[in-house]
């Protein structure tokens, strides 16, 4: 069964690992051996008082072509929660994934899975401009509220 599972996720993983072992996404990828510019903070929590239940601070992101940010992703919240960023279309099927196989493991460079209390650092040098999407894709976290628009000009 895992052996399978496995398959599955790697099949649908938005990340293509090249021959040369780097990562290729529309978006970037891991920044390897470039220095990030700024610092950016990502709140993961829960607001029960709001409409949304699940919610990120900031609720959108902005990055240049070809720039390097580090994000710090800190979960205040008294859940676990997710950010994964990519397309809005690979989010749905990585989605649909998580809703049959809730308890599922991730080890993709563009995210990042954290228990309440615990941050986590990704290092990212954003690629192609565009409209994409970073998301909680923990069943019932993303209809919550726990998405938002990630742009790069």
């Amino acid at each position: 069964m895992k052996t399978t599972i496995a398959a599955v996720i790697l099949a649908l993983s938005p990340v293509a690992v090249m021959a040369d072992g780097k990562h290729d996404m529309a978006m970037g990828g891991p920044a390897g051996h470039h220095k990030p510019t700024r610092t950016v903070e990502v709140i993961m929590k829960e607001d029960y008082d709001a409409d949304l239940v699940f919610v990120y601070e900031p609720k959108e992101l902005t990055f240049k072509a070809g720039e390097t940010v580090r994000l710090h992703i800190v979960n205040t919240g008294e859940e676990i929660h997710e950010f994964v960023m990519d397309t809005m279309e690979a989010n749905a099927e990585h989605k649909a994934m998580m809703e049959r196989f809730p308890e599922m493991e991730h080890d993709d460079p563009n995210a990042v899975r954290l228990e309440p209390g615990e941050e986590a650092e990704i290092i990212w040098t954003f690629g192609k401009a565009g409209s994409y999407e970073f998301a909680c894709l923990i069943p019932g976290h993303y209809e919550g509220g726990m998405h938002g628009a990630l742009t790069i000009n």
